[in-house]
């Protein structure tokens, strides 16, 4: 009895050890080594570098005010008879109705017109929006 539990145990020894040599080769001997090669044409990468500085640019805009919608509407049309060059757009955010002026690519720009447009609207400020996540 003594001989064959012996027996049983270097059985079970010998079946681990294979066992552990097979997965161990398997894992190294057999494994596959690849590379991937992607072709595409340049004007994609230019693509998407443009993209990312459109999405990345900032846009100022002037904010001459903000209240209920017909307030935020009569001051969008006196805006507009008296500063037809920027174009205005109103914009609700809640719990107000605010008017938002031009799409300016620099700062310098904003301030400029700032100056001008604060002579009839005193409460105007520059700002610069956020951005949607959408895309």
């Amino acid at each position: 009895m003594y001989q064959i539990s012996i027996f049983m145990k270097t059985k079970n020894l010998k079946i681990i050890t294979l066992f552990c040599l097979i997965v161990g080769l398997g894992k190294f001997g057999f494994a596959q080594d690849a590379t991937v090669t992607i072709d595409q044409d340049e004007d994609i990468a230019k693509l998407l570098d443009y993209k990312k500085d459109v999405k990345t640019a900032e846009v100022y805009k002037i904010q001459l005010d903000f209240g209920s919608r017909s307030e935020a509407m009569k001051l969008r049309e006196n805006f507009r008879n008296t500063f037809s060059q920027w174009p205005s757009e109103l914009v609700y955010e809640t719990p107000n109705y605010k008017v938002w002026v031009g799409n300016f690519s620099t700062r310098l720009e904003a301030d400029i017109a700032l100056l001008e447009i604060k002579k009839k609207f005193t409460k105007a400020m520059v700002f610069i929006p956020k951005k949607d996540d959408k895309n």
